[in-house]
């Protein structure tokens, strides 16, 4: 089982395929887990490995194979290390990415972190908040998991579960980083709105028309029919984004 460790955290990860890295990050919420992409209307590791490139997939922190322990003062720093020291653990200097729900936002956060390290990326349905949904991302959101964690965590109180969910959760737009931040971002990124209350499509569609460098996909995955156009989307944007001579 591929794992590595940073301090006292375990993170589990696959890999597939060989060529220009690309750091998958999982839909689930505070479960990410490699497992739900199977769940998605397309699984990018079924896909992207034939097209020549190196994906690497992981479970979060305490999501799945994964276990640590939490920054109940910077939660979304944490999991940004995690995902950051995997790329040191296996010697990676610069990836595509690629997140969906959650991992977008994750995605921010790499990008406020180390800019330079992420070429180019895809922003499948991006977590938010706007007028469609206000509160939305609240205890509902987090309780359950935090519930679940502590019961099988001696090591954990529920005042720090408590702590670490409001300081992750208790921001605004797409609550990772301020929504000032995204007019700063010079990376390319595909931007693919959700539709629905997690998903707000005016969230994706604010994303894209912030970011400097966006391209946006608006219909990519209703009717179903339209999901093999949407992959071969995804497939340009990612070849057009690859350094010269890799994918």
């Amino acid at each position: 089982m591929p794992t590595y460790t940073r301090g006292d955290a375990t993170i589990y990860y696959e890999e597939y395929g060989s060529g220009f890295p690309l750091l998958l990050i999982s839909p689930g919420g505070l479960n990410s887990t490699i497992a739900f992409w199977s769940r998605m209307p397309f699984n990018p590791i079924e896909i992207l490995p034939a097209e020549g490139y190196h994906v690497i997939a992981m479970d979060q922190r305490n999501a799945g194979r994964s276990i640590g322990p939490l920054d109940v003062d910077d939660p979304w720093g944490m999991y940004a290390d995690d995902q950051l020291g995997l790329l040191d653990h296996l010697g990676i200097d610069q990836t595509l990415v690629m997140g969906c729900c959650i991992g977008c936002s994750f995605i921010f956060k790499l990008l406020e972190r180390q800019p330079g390290r992420i070429v180019a990326g895809v922003l499948e349905q991006p977590i938010g908040l706007d007028h469609t949904n206000p509160g939305f991302f609240g205890e509902r959101i987090w309780k359950e998991w935090a519930e679940e964690l502590v019961a099988r965590r001696p090591d954990l109180s529920w005042d720090d579960l408590e702590r670490f969910s409001h300081h992750m959760w208790d921001h605004e737009f797409v609550i990772s980083v301020p929504k000032d931040f995204l007019r700063q971002i010079e990376t390319p990124l595909l931007v693919m709105p959700g539709i629905d209350m997690a998903h707000p499509t005016g969230v994706g569609m604010e994303v894209a028309s912030l970011l400097p460098r966006a391209e946006l996909l608006e219909k990519w995955k209703a009717p179903p029919e339209i999901v093999p156009q949407t992959v071969e989307h995804v497939k340009r944007f990612l070849r057009a984004n690859t350094p010269m001579g890799v994918a």
